[in-house]
């Protein structure tokens, strides 16, 4: 995939009504601090489009990046974030919910998991939600520059075993430092392209 063009197309608040977009979308979701906005700016080969913030829960809205128009990256706001009061929670669950059930675009859906850590309570039910919506989600395991090479297949077992993960299901050992796993991330994106 070469990145010729891209831009924030839309941004949905709580109260917006999604996109009526006809390119095909895939949803990025994954805790506040996993390292979203720099894999998707990794993938938009750009430094700061997707704000990344030393405050996690920082997205609070679902963003649309039209890339190439061919494709729309969807960051979904941050979930499992502590300061968040119950209501701002609630309120985000639904935002997403309600975007995995509606979009008529969704294709994919990467599942961002810090591969350090074993999947969280909220890391697993997110990942049976989006099984419930129908999808089966791509695992991507971030901050892999951040473990010895040696870690790397215990990792990704352990990020398996922790979410249970439907047999066959791909977790991808990501890194926005050196890059690794962005081929095989691109390589996904491209045969969804096309697919059109």
């Amino acid at each position: 995939m070469v990145i010729k063009n891209v831009s924030l197309e839309t941004v949905c608040g709580i109260t917006s009504t999604l996109p009526d977009n006809v390119l095909p979308e895939i949803a990025f979701a994954g805790k506040s601090n996993v390292g979203k906005s720099s894999l998707i700016n990794a993938l938009m080969n750009r430094k700061s489009l997707a704000r990344t913030s030393s405050q996690p829960g920082k997205t609070q809205t679902i963003n649309f990046y039209n890339v190439n128009d061919a494709i729309y990256f969807v960051d979904l706001p941050g979930y499992g974030y502590a300061k968040a009061n119950e209501e701002v929670k609630a309120k985000w669950g639904k935002m997403i919910e309600n975007y995995l059930h509606k979009s008529k675009q969704l294709r994919r859906v990467f599942l961002l998991i810090d591969i350090r850590h074993d999947p969280s309570a909220n890391d697993k039910l997110m990942y049976e939600w989006i099984l419930k919506q129908g999808f089966e989600p791509i695992v991507i395991a971030t901050k892999a520059d951040k473990i010895n090479r040696s870690q790397l297949a215990k990792q990704v077992k352990a990020v398996k075993e922790g979410l249970k993960v439907v047999p066959g299901t791909m977790v991808i050992p990501f890194s926005a430092t050196s890059k690794q796993g962005r081929d095989e991330i691109y390589e996904i994106i491209d045969s969804l392209i096309e697919e059109q």
